[in-house]
């Protein structure tokens, strides 16, 4: 699928997460997965295991998988130069506090990493780890909204989330209720009223175009042929600035 954006000109950005590997490691260590509000609590042991697990795991296998499709790639963590910097994250999507440990909001993008692979024809993809403006510590972020920081940095004219669900729903779970299109101030209006993992995705998609991507759209990544169509652009929820 990444080929047919490449084959149009168009440069592509890979930003994983990998949530059901960093469950499986944690449990083979002894460590308790703990969500709030969306958020992996992470102590710092956790931030051990989330790191190596995202980093020397899962990016190097989607590397790995698209250089052997044809698509040359390289994995990166986001604490390359740093790519991403963060400050610890003080609240939720609605806006209650919280303490979450080593989980990150980004602040800044040093995009010359990804800008450097991009220019010798090779796929950025990249770990949501995240340098700490405050303290040597590294800060786990969420994928989607790591996702919206480099996308809003890049100036990109898309950014495709991929999830489990064929898209955004006015009323989860009615399936009856999903959203082909939306604008930002709709969905806007509606930020408090998703829950759990959807929660950060929403706040990812008007965090992307707060920060200059032209579109999002969310699509069901588990079947391949979804992610065909969204570079065509077509299918799951597209929200617009």
């Amino acid at each position: 699928a990444i080929s047919i954006a490449l084959n149009a000109g168009e440069s592509v950005v890979v930003v994983h997460g990998g949530g059901p590997q960093i469950d499986k490691a944690l449990s083979s260590s002894g460590i308790e997965s703990k969500f709030i509000g969306g958020f992996r609590y992470t102590t710092a042991e956790t931030f051990n295991v989330v790191e190596r697990v995202l980093v020397t795991e899962v990016g190097q296998g989607v590397a790995t998988a698209l250089s052997n499709s044809g698509v040359p790639a390289k994995a990166i963590s986001g604490r390359t130069l740093p790519t991403l910097v963060a400050r610890k994250k003080t609240s939720l999507v609605d806006g209650s506090p919280v303490d979450l440990g080593q989980v990150g909001d980004v602040v800044s993008v040093d995009t010359s990493e990804i800008k450097s692979l991009l220019s010798v024809g090779k796929t950025p993809v990249l770990a949501p780890i995240a340098a700490d403006a405050e303290s040597e510590n590294g800060l786990n972020v969420n994928a989607d909204l790591a996702a919206a920081a480099i996308a809003g940095a890049m100036d990109a004219s898309s950014l495709i989330i991929l999830t489990d669900v064929p898209g955004i729903y006015r009323h989860w779970p009615d399936k009856s209720s999903l959203i082909s299109t939306i604008s930002y101030r709709e969905l806007a209006t509606m930020k408090s009223t998703f829950q759990e993992g959807m929660a950060p995705k929403v706040q990812a998609i008007l965090d992307a175009i707060d920060q200059g991507a032209k579109a999002v759209r969310v699509i069901d990544g588990t079947d391949s042929k979804n992610l065909v169509a969204a570079f065509s652009g077509t299918g799951g929820t597209l929200v617009s600035a």
